[in-house]
């Protein structure tokens, strides 16, 4: 069978390919250049750089399969970064990864893979797919607890996921690179990309405002109740759960409790105001499942390094969904994705929107 395989030049998708083509595979290697490699006012992280793209074109020749390069740097523009830019700029936390993994290098290779005649399309993540009895396609946690990256690809239909293979998801980092290494690939012993890769330095604020100039609005910092503590240079340079770099001082500790976009107000409070029960998601992707009418049980992760928690779930009108904890939960923030899980299975995810407090009667 003729797979395509994503090679960023890292560790993992390296040994995919190796594996897949270990196993009989016709294999075709294609990474992404997704910025401008020349050079300019912009540098980028350690993530998909022109030294990753010779590191996957060296990988590829080792292992015996031919390797090509496509330039995404518009489409990841698109898609990426103007979203991370609003996002921030509307007072929400944005999640990079999961719209460049999913809506952007997973939809463009399905997209490319017709082309090289190929009806599946293979990663370096690590999560798992499995076609249950019924025919449902599921997506299930990788095997390894600490690199298990299920959360990032949500939003993966079922369409995607019958043409996905993640051939490392079964296996753990220190297997993967075990096997880098006696394959004698020169990614066995190369580091993990950290940052976001196009902001490597960090400063997420600096950034934006030079996408966006007119981010740098000031306004106030007020207390729960409305009284004015301070003043900020932009909602974009705060999110909720943050507690430094707020300018202000107090006899206890301060947190961003909620951003309101419409005035430019920051609303600051202490720990425990950030404990939220209730929250309601858009543009959700049922993976498992049907949209459930009634309330499911679930277990749901609020940000990647999250310990999934218990909770309910049920759907909406509009592609919505609403989603309560058993126990609060800490700084949920609208941008990122909440992801439901039964058991080590997806059941589905979408986009915060709003959270609240609840009904303590339930806790």
């Amino acid at each position: 069978m003729r797979v395509v395989v994503a090679m960023s030049g890292g560790v993992d998708s390296s040994v995919a390919a190796a594996l897949l083509k270990a196993q009989g595979h016709d294999v075709v290697g294609v990474s992404m250049q997704l910025y401008d490699q020349s050079g300019g006012t912009e540098t980028f992280g350690s993530c998909c750089t022109l030294d990753d793209l010779q590191d996957a074109r060296r990988v590829a020749a080792a292992i015996g399969i031919p390797h090509y390069i496509l330039n995404l740097e518009r489409q990841f523009e698109d898609t990426v970064v103007k979203n991370f830019v609003g996002e921030y700029t509307a007072g929400r936390t944005p999640l990079p990864c999961a719209h460049c993994n999913s809506d952007l290098k997973f939809s463009t290779l399905l997209d490319r893979a017709t082309g090289f005649d190929a009806a599946v399309v293979a990663t370096g993540h690590y999560a798992q797919v499995e076609l249950r009895a019924d025919g449902r396609w599921l997506l299930r946690r990788g095997t390894d607890p600490d690199k298990d990256q299920s959360y990032f690809l949500f939003s993966l239909t079922q369409a995607q996921l019958a043409q996905a293979m993640f051939p490392v998801g079964a296996l753990r980092k220190s297997e993967v690179r075990a096997t880098a290494q006696s394959l004698g690939l020169q990614v066995a012993d190369k580091p993990d990309s950290q940052e976001i890769c196009f902001v490597p330095s960090g400063d997420y604020a600096a950034f934006v405002e030079r996408r966006a100039p007119g981010a740098a609005t000031a306004g106030p910092i007020v207390d729960a109740e409305g009284h004015e503590l301070g003043r900020h240079g932009g909602i974009h340079r705060f999110t909720v759960g943050q507690r430094k770099g707020l300018g202000l001082s107090a006899p206890a500790p301060l947190y961003v409790l909620r951003l309101e976009p419409g005035t430019g107000t920051v609303v600051v409070g202490g720990r425990t105001a950030l404990d939220r029960r209730l929250l309601t998601a858009s543009a959700v992707n049922w993976v498992s499942m049907e949209p459930p009418g009634e309330w499911t049980v679930v277990t749901a992760q609020i940000r990647h390094r999250h310990a999934a928690a218990p909770a309910r779930v049920r759907a909406l009108s509009g592609g919505r969904a609403e989603l309560e904890f058993v126990e609060p939960q800490s700084a949920i923030s609208p941008g990122q994705a909440a992801v439901f899980y039964d058991g080590d299975c997806v059941v589905g995810g979408g986009w915060i929107d709003s959270a609240t407090p609840g009904d303590p009667a339930r806790a």
